[in-house]
């Protein structure tokens, strides 16, 4: 069971790579855009349990860092995507409240953005990144962040319907 799980999980993960590296990054839009694939891994991770979170910020950052748009070290969008996964879903698998409403999912996956973006940026000044300037900076996550909450309530049902289907079991007598 848990090998279909993670066949599954990594097949829907590479093709949602593939079409973001491929398609969704020459798209021009203003304010910066989106990325399909972080709001991907926002959601299913805050619909996991914290582990399942943590896994899926580790698989997802590891897909980052080999991308070949990525001029960063290789480990560094590993490294901020699990712990921004954990906590993601450490939060809403917590509290009864961000469990129940949608709209808080769509709310926690915009900040999850924003704080991964934000995380990944500052790490890459800690690291001696050429990142462009203070607006640039401002411009691209705050875009983002917006990008994701008009986006992000049109993709979370199919990602509930994915996540649900692979995680949950359903036992026959």
């Amino acid at each position: 069971m848990l090998t279909r799980r993670l066949f599954l999980s990594s097949s829907i993960f590479l093709i949602l790579f593939i079409l973001q590296e491929s398609l969704f990054n020459q798209v021009r839009l203003p304010l910066g855009g989106f990325s399909l694939f972080l709001i991907f891994t926002m959601c299913w991770a805050s619909l996991s349990t914290p582990e399942v979170g943590a896994i899926t910020g580790f698989g997802a950052g590891l897909l980052l860092d080999l991308a070949p748009s990525n001029d960063g070290p290789i480990g560094q969008w590993t490294l901020v995507l699990i712990v921004i996964g954990y906590g993601i879903a450490f939060l809403r698998y917590g509290d009864d409240s961000l469990r129940g409403s949608p709209f808080s999912l769509v709310v926690l996956v915009a900040v999850g953005v924003v704080v991964t973006l934000g995380v990944y940026l500052a790490t890459g000044v800690l690291l001696g990144l050429d990142i462009g300037t203070g607006f640039q900076f401002t411009k691209i996550v705050i875009g983002n962040g917006i990008w994701t909450l008009v986006v992000a309530p049109f993709l979370l049902p199919l990602i509930s319907y994915l996540h649900r289907s692979i995680f949950e079991t359903r036992e026959t007598l």
